[in-house]
Formats: structure tokens, sequence, C-alpha cells
């Protein structure tokens, strides 16, 4: 049975981190306001010269290296992103063009926060069907530049990153990707969302949300997600070594384990020091757990999240 399995994981930051004392001298908030309500201390904000697709090839070149594998090995890029560099072309094909590949599937996916899971089912079912043997999956956002600043309740929850995964095909079961399930509620929309948009106002907008209403979605459809993945790859709760799900906020993360009664230490937790950077979140994390050795070869890790539309999904992986 031919799969795809993670071969490689890389990461990218912009160089400015912004500490909740920095923002509070330009916003009514204190860094005790916000870590009290979402467990974020600092973040990452693009500067100059940074942009979603330049963060997107910096954490694709580190999945490279870790894969061992040159970048003219990739046969596809799928790019999650709510905040490309242009409107077209995609933001992928920009960062193929950076890799120096000259010929490759390259296409973006839109579903904000759960963007990284829809690419990612994408990507892994485009390599079982045999039309690349090795695939780059990413998140990568600078959701900094649709932020309105002036709104507190929301400027301090978001950061820039991305995150990047190499899929390479295998042959075998219990290994690579197991299973993936998505889903999508469109009557949710006014929940979260940007008020701006090509069609509608000619103009980029900026980001809207209904926060405790979002919580409030966000806890059940993660836990039930997350359950109906793990019955499709015929496995419980107590088998899973890592859950590596979207940082939004620490209580989501705190709420939708105790509701699974999964063990918090089991939950990688990223969202301190680098806040919400929606679709490269879950990239991100999982980035991180490997670097710093906590997730490890052989390893069940379910990934998981939920964004505006709303969009949530989750995998389980064989790492």
């Amino acid at each position: 049975m031919r799969r795809s399995r993670i071969a490689g994981t890389g990461s990218a930051l912009p160089a400015r981190r912004v500490t909740n004392a920095e923002l509070a001298e330009r916003v009514d908030t204190t860094h005790e306001w916000i870590v009290e309500r979402t467990g974020i201390e600092a973040r990452h904000i693009a500067g100059d010269g940074e942009t979603t697709a330049t963060l997107a090839t910096e954490a694709s070149q580190k999945a490279l290296a870790a894969a061992g594998l040159e970048a003219d090995q990739i046969g596809l890029i799928v790019l999650a992103t709510a905040t490309p560099d242009q409107t077209f072309p995609a933001s992928a094909t920009r960062v193929q063009a950076m890799l120096g590949i000259n010929d490759c599937i390259a296409f973006d996916v839109q579903a904000v926060c759960t963007g990284f899971l829809y690419a990612l089912s994408v990507a892994d079912n485009m390599v079982k069907g045999g039309m690349a043997d090795h695939a780059l999956v990413i998140g990568s956002e600078t959701f900094s530049r649709i932020l309105d600043w002036e709104d507190r309740a929301t400027c301090v929850l978001f950061g820039d990153g991305a995150g990047a995964v190499v899929l390479s095909a295998v042959e075998g079961e219990n290994q690579g990707i197991l299973a993936t399930r998505l889903h999508a509620d469109g009557r949710q929309g006014d929940l979260l969302y940007v008020d701006g948009g090509v069609s509608t106002t000619g103009t980029v907008g900026k980001l809207r949300m209904q926060g405790r209403e979002v919580f409030r979605h966000a806890v059940v459809n993660l836990a039930n997600v997350l359950g109906e993945t793990l019955a499709a790859a015929g496995l419980e709760i107590g088998e899973i070594d890592w859950v590596v799900p979207h940082q939004a906020n620490k209580r989501i993360l705190d709420a939708t384990a105790k509701k699974l009664g999964l063990a918090p230490e089991k939950v990688i937790v990223t969202v301190d020091r680098h806040a919400n950077t929606s679709a490269a979140s879950v990239p991100l994390a999982l980035d991180t757990a490997v670097r710093d050795g906590r997730i490890k070869a052989g390893d069940l890790l379910v990934l998981e999240a939920m964004g505006g539309g709303f969009t949530w999904g989750a995998a389980v992986v064989r790492y």
C-alpha cells in the first residue's frame, strides 16, 4: 500500500519578537491581561522584506535539509495561507521559484487556521495517487498585516511565521499519514472573518472575531474531529503519544484536552512564544517538538485545527 510519511520538518519566524510589554506601549492592554486570557507571552512580527513566501521558503529549506532531499526532487508544493504575497499568482509558485525548482505542481489552499490540515490531506492523497513522490506541505502567514491594531481583543492574539513538512511516498501499512478528516460550516462565517475582499470591497480588510462564540465552537468541534479521525485509523485516545493542536489560545487547548480526558503533558504547546500563526501554527509547533526531541520516530501523533469559515480537521500520523 502506497502511503505518504513525514520525512522532514522545518519552520521560520520573523526576526522581530514582540513581547506583551512592548505591545502594551501601543495598545490598551497589559502582560497579565493577555497571559490570563490566552497564555500568550510574545509573538513574531514580519518586517520589511519578510513575506508569506519568504518565510515559507526558509521553512521549506529546513524541511528539505531534515529530509535529506534536494529541492529539485520535489514534485508538489501545497501552501496553506490566508495572507498570500499577492492576489495571484499563488504564493506556492513564488516558493517554487525561490527554491530553484523549474517545474512541479504548485498551488495555494485557503482554509485559514485549518489550512495546513487541508493542505496535508490534499498532498497526502496526491502522493498516494502517484502524482508526486516527494511533496512540500507548508503553512505560512503574515497575519500582522490584516490586524486592526486598535482592537485589543484581536491584535494581541496573532503572530507571523511558517512551518513546512516534506511528505515522501512509502510502501506499507501503519506508517505515515494514517487518516485525515476535514469539515466546514459556512453558516458560522460571521463569527471570525476579514471585513474586506477583492470581489466585495476592493480592499484587504481587517480581522474581526466574536471570541466567546469561537471558543465555544472550537472546543466541541476539535474534540469531535479528533475522536472521528482516531476511529477512522482504528485507534483509541490512550494510544496517542502527542497531540499537536492549532495554537489559538491556551484555554482552548486545556478545555479540549479535558473534554477528551487527555493528559495535558501530551499536548504540544507553543502559543506562549508564537501566538496564533493561523495556518502556520500546526507545522510550526510540530517542528518545534521534533527539534527539541519530544517527538521521535515511531510516535503516534494527532494534528488538529479549527479556523474561520468555520473549517476544522485532524490527521493521525505515525511519525
